[in-house]
């Protein structure tokens, strides 16, 4: 006949008790599941919420982006006729995507110039009103740095996804000054960006 093995009564009440803790009450301390749901869905919420806000964010910091490259380039091209003392033309484009610009001097062709490519979620809205030539939106700066052909325009710039926000660069004075805004919540002239 086998022996029995020897059993400590305090060891097995430790087993049994493993990962709970009483208060001094006697009851069980813990969540229920209940409860552990409940915070799992609040959670939940303000990740949503937060996402949502995320996003608009996002999309705000890349039009931001966007809109400084435009500035810069056609701050370059007037930059560039006025040192070449030539003819200089900031051309923009939306290939659908990505929108691309460049700075080339006129002689050159649009198809020939350096393109660089802004953000894929960006795209050249409707609102724009440079003048368009073969796709082709343009501004041409004279060896002074001034427009050289009128009119005067804007770019507009918005997000794929849609929304309302919205950055422009205006070419303001055929002196070829320069200037920024962002969406308005009413139209002028039916456009939001002035």
């Amino acid at each position: 006949m086998p022996t029995p093995k020897f059993h400590h009564p305090r060891r097995r009440s430790c087993h049994r008790d493993l990962g709970r803790r009483y208060s001094r009450s006697g009851r069980s301390e813990g969540f229920t599941l209940i409860e552990v749901l409940i915070v799992v869905v609040i959670i939940a919420i303000l990740m949503a919420i937060l996402a949502l806000s995320g996003s608009g964010i996002l999309t705000r910091h890349r039009l931001n982006i966007a809109q400084d490259e435009v500035y810069r380039g056609i701050q370059m091209a007037q930059r560039q006729a006025q040192q070449q003392r030539q003819d200089w033309q900031f051309s923009i484009r939306d290939l659908n995507p990505p929108v691309q610009w460049a700075v080339h001097p006129m002689s050159t062709l649009p198809a020939d110039a350096v393109w660089h490519n802004i953000d894929p979620r960006v795209r050249l809205d409707p609102e724009s009103t440079l003048a368009l030539a073969g796709g082709v939106r343009r501004v041409r700066f004279n060896y002074r740095g001034a427009v050289r052909n009128p009119p005067l325009g804007r770019v507009t710039l918005s997000s794929r996804d849609g929304g309302r926000l919205k950055r422009c660069v205006f070419v303001s004075t055929l002196l070829g000054a320069l200037r920024k805004s962002t969406e308005k919540p009413t139209p002028r002239e039916g456009k939001y960006c002035y």
